[in-house]
């Protein structure tokens, strides 16, 4: 469903309900955004009693998003498709790949009528690059494929970055969420890339079960994969070093000033990864 489509229908702010928490809106809260309702900073300050280093691990899962946007722009990829990409916090991930090239395009996709309200935001392309936002939902990938905005975009004859950051543990069943990487990278050509990060119980279970339980009593269905689960939504691809890590431990830069010195795996709970089709 294009951008044009969605506000024909239903004006987004009337679909943004004040009354019952919102993942985006979370997820703005911990990024210390101020998109979000106090509903929405009640859920999470709950989330912050059970799991205090949310904020950390937030941070953590963006810088990765940064630095693999930098990794794949460094390899000569010049294209993304960027699915559930959330409410805009800056820079986003067609500033940081314009950063290396200024020809990269970007399609943005999400299904949250938040972040349609704010996708101008996320247009402001280099004069030589460009971007294009799609309402759509990432259990549809016919429809994300389809859209009008990713065919006039990019070029699906050339290497394109498929983009899903801390969006599959969204996706309830396992079987489902491969079964939309493996619809999303099929018409996508050798030399292209993806690029996941998903939350775990592994590295601290008590805490990390009890913010699923909390996402999930407020209407938003999260299911934390364990690594071997994760490393399968990679399965036919080549995974580049180091391999599946915790996000912070994907290709860490001293310069991330918004994470604690000392992190740990237990603290981001999140693991991250990219892979190449051959």
């Amino acid at each position: 469903m294009s951008t044009e489509d969605q506000g024909q229908e239903t004006p987004p702010s009337a679909l943004l309900r004040q009354d019952i928490p919102h993942s985006a809106r979370m997820y703005d809260y911990f990024l210390n955004g101020k998109d979000n309702y106090p509903v929405d900073r009640e859920a999470a300050e709950r989330v912050l009693t059970v799991f205090p280093s949310m904020r950390a691990a937030v941070w953590a899962n963006r810088a990765f998003m940064h630095r693999a946007t930098r990794a794949a722009a460094q390899r000569g990829l010049r294209q993304w498709l960027d699915i559930g990409t959330g409410i805009p916090t800056s820079p986003n991930l067609h500033e940081v790949a314009q950063s290396v090239a200024p020809d990269a395009r970007v399609v943005y996709v999400d299904n949250d009528p938040i972040v349609l309200v704010h996708s101008r935001a996320l247009m402001t392309s280099s004069p030589e690059g460009r971007t294009a936002y799609v309402h759509g939902d990432v259990t549809e990938p016919e429809k994300i494929l389809g859209a009008a905005q990713v065919l006039e975009t990019l070029d699906f004859e050339q290497p394109v970055v498929l983009s899903m950051i801390a969006l599959l543990h969204f996706v309830p069943e396992l079987a489902d969420a491969r079964a939309i990487v493996d619809r999303l990278l099929a018409p996508l050509p050798v030399g292209s890339v993806l690029v996941l990060s998903h939350a775990t119980a592994d590295l601290d279970p008590q805490g990390a079960l009890k913010v699923q339980e909390i996402y999930n009593q407020a209407g938003t269905s999260l299911k934390l994969r364990p690594k071997a689960e994760f490393e399968s939504l990679f399965d036919g691809l080549e995974l580049l070093e180091p391999g599946v890590v915790p996000a912070h431990r994907w290709r860490p830069e001293e310069s991330e000033s918004r994470l604690p010195a000392e992190v740990t795996d237990a603290q981001v709970s999140f693991y991250a990864g990219i892979a190449v089709k051959h």
